[in-house]
């Protein structure tokens, strides 16, 4: 009996846009022929219930706030969205869940840091970013705006209860691992776009993908698109980063892999339903879409970091 088939998508950070993903979906099952049975986000999410909450940051506030309707019953996501959160997030209602809840239906937070098997596969997660003078500092209830943007950043503790894991299908991370830029430039590749800057990510980030070794690491916060292979050497375990741009046009933003059990056989970017990586392939920057000039501005009013 051949192993279940199924289709698992990786989107950007939402910043609020939860209209637009779903019509992104739509796209992408008629694309494929098959429905969509997993989204997976990768952080700055802004699951607020209003655009003007003051617990959003004020370039934030322009960004649409759809949550609402969903966690009120107007709408329901049609596929199962799990998210970790990034460094904008309605970090008072995600206090309490650190290991995950179900904020609406079909609309759940990972949680923290850890471990959860979804759909068979076995998905180790990491929300926020690094910020060194806050790693050992425990985590305080955010009640300000203060506290709140402290709360973006993710504690020694949670990063220790991940690093025993092992047999790790997808990591999510929001920020990426520090070093893939300089892996980039060292092969060499022409993709005709002009790499980021060296020091994109973080070491934390990196020193789980290099100890958990997970088959895919999916990581957004940076706005850009970015593929990349991290080990291979010897008998290490590949480890291929897709680095997701932010969800405002769908090419870079949308990642997709098609499963058979627990193991990857073919994927692509955007919504055309167009297959660029099949198992058994390299991994690389040749594997991203090919560039427009539009890919090199910004859009919907933020811009391609935001790391504070």
């Amino acid at each position: 009996m051949p192993p279940e088939s199924q289709l698992v998508v990786g989107v950007g950070d939402i910043h609020g846009r939860f209209h637009r993903v779903e019509a992104w979906m739509d796209a992408l099952e008629a694309a494929r022929g098959r429905p969509v049975d997993l989204v997976l986000a990768v952080g700055d999410v802004e699951a607020f219930r209003r655009p003007d909450d003051h617990r959003r940051k004020a370039a934030k506030r322009a960004m649409p706030a759809e949550f609402a309707e969903y966690a009120d019953g107007q709408r329901r996501m049609k596929r199962p969205l799990y998210f970790i959160g990034g460094n904008n997030e309605d970090f008072e209602a995600l206090h309490d869940s650190p290991g995950g809840c179900e904020l609406a239906p079909n609309v759940h937070y990972l949680g923290r840091a850890g471990m959860r098997q979804v759909n068979g596969l076995r998905i180790a997660y990491l929300s926020g970013i690094h910020a060194p003078r806050f790693f050992e500092q425990p985590l305080k209830r955010p009640t300000s705006l203060d506290t709140a943007k402290q709360a973006g950043y993710f504690r020694a503790p949670e990063v220790e209860t991940l690093l025993g894991l092992r047999d790790v299908d997808i990591l999510l991370a929001h920020e990426w691992p520090r070093g893939i830029v300089q892996r980039a430039r060292d092969e060499g590749l022409s993709t005709g776009r002009p790499l980021p800057s060296y020091w994109i990510g973080n070491p934390i980030t990196r020193r789980l993908v290099d100890t958990l070794r997970p088959r895919w690491v999916l990581c957004g916060h940076s706005h850009k698109g970015f593929a990349v292979s991290l080990g291979g050497e010897g008998h290490r375990p590949v480890s291929r980063v897709a680095c997701l741009d932010q969800a405002a046009r769908p090419d870079e933003a949308v990642f997709w892999l098609e499963y058979e059990g627990r193991e990857a056989v073919r994927g692509g970017w955007g919504i055309s339903g167009e297959v660029s990586w099949q198992a058994g392939e390299s991994w690389s920057l040749l594997r991203l879409p090919a560039v427009r000039p539009a890919d090199f501005t910004e859009a919907d009013g933020v811009g391609e970091m935001d790391p504070g």
